[in-house]
């Protein structure tokens, strides 16, 4: 009997010993994986979304995509009617016909002053030219009347004689005053058109100011016109559309969404807890295990590491400052890159649940 319950000691024995061996190289291995491997649930899938809106209001006249149909970049997607956009280009250039052909009367009348001045001083220097002979006709009219002063005094020379040179020193003093008469008013001429002139060029900067300002104005009125048909903003999936033919839509007013899944244009958000971070890097492989496929791996490598905690770039981050703190653990994003090579059988979509297993290099 003592035999037996020895035999059965030892058995028992062994086998906790066992089991205890087992458990240790279990907890070994355990913790030597936890060493090696990192891995959260707190993970999905994250991508670009555009947000597609118009720039210009106006009634939805054509919509050219439905709620998950693919497009590719620059496809068209939704037209705003154009017309009150086409009537306004119009109208802007007109206008800006309206403010050249100005332009191109105004100098065309600054030429015509400036022509017309070049024809008043002409006739200055003629006139200067005239009084200079003038003049000179003059002091020989008043030389010879004053010889013939003496001369009818000794009634050496008829009165008749002296009446002449006496006329015509009258005559050439008159005309010497007429002459710089008219200098005077051929001198203020000049000046005068000098200063219509410079009103006329004064007015041309206005007016190139003014053809530029219209010019921006056919420009928008072109480019309005252009924003009533818009464009895929990028190759992918659309979704959540809102308008529809006939709606009458606002500016900046989300319309619809375009989301890319190519693989190379989405990725992984792990939200990791602060203490496994220690020794994860840039660079380190991952395994991605996705909810929606199980058994199908996928990989990528650690892009970055946000610099702060998903809390402290909420709306409203947490304030510790009361003296209530309680400490919790925090999580830091951390963005993975998949692999190249898309799978369309296994399509990764915005927002799906995934377990990502970052691989510590030691």
């Amino acid at each position: 009997m003592a035999l037996g319950n020895l035999q059965k000691r030892s058995v028992v024995f062994g086998i906790l010993t066992v089991v205890l061996i087992a458990g240790a190289v279990a907890l070994f291995f355990f913790l030597e994986y936890r060493r090696t491997h990192v891995t959260t649930d707190d993970a999905f899938v994250d991508g670009h979304i555009h947000i597609v809106a118009s720039k210009v209001p106006g009634t939805v006249l054509a919509l050219h995509v439905k709620d998950n149909q693919f497009v590719k970049k620059d496809d068209p997607i939704l037209e705003i009617d154009p017309v009150d956009y086409r009537v306004a280009l119009q109208e802007a250039q007109a206008n800006l016909e309206m403010e050249r052909a100005r332009l191109t009367e105004v100098r065309s009348r600054v030429e015509t002053a400036r022509k017309q001045l070049l024809e008043i001083r002409a006739s200055l220097d003629a006139s200067r030219s005239a009084l200079k002979a003038q003049e000179a006709l003059a002091w020989k009219a008043d030389a010879d009347f004053k010889r013939a002063e003496p001369l009818i005094k000794e009634q050496i020379v008829t009165q008749e004689y002296y009446d002449q040179r006496k006329t015509n020193n009258d005559v050439a003093v008159a005309q010497v005053t007429s002459a710089r008469e008219n200098i005077n008013r051929l001198e203020g001429s000049v000046e005068a058109q000098k200063s219509l002139i410079r009103q006329m060029e004064a007015a041309v900067a206005p007016q190139n100011a003014l053809i530029q300002h219209r010019e921006a104005l056919v420009e928008k009125a072109k480019l309005n016109m252009g924003y009533a048909k818009i464009l895929a903003p990028a190759s992918g999936y659309v979704t959540k559309r809102s308008a529809e033919v006939g709606n009458q839509i606002q500016a900046g007013q989300p319309l619809l969404a375009v989301v890319p899944l190519a693989q190379e244009q989405i990725w992984i958000t792990a939200n990791y807890k602060e203490t496994e971070l220690r020794d994860v890097k840039p660079g380190q492989k991952v395994e991605i295990k996705v909810d929606t496929y199980p058994g199908k791996t996928f990989r990528g490598r650690v892009n970055s590491i946000m610099a702060g905690t998903g809390s402290a770039f909420s709306l409203f981050p947490p304030e510790n400052a009361t003296g209530n703190y309680v400490k919790i653990v925090q999580r830091i994003p951390v963005r993975v890159s998949l692999d190249e090579g898309s799978d369309p059988e296994h399509l990764l979509r915005v927002g799906m649940s995934v377990v990502p297993t970052i691989f510590i290099e030691r």
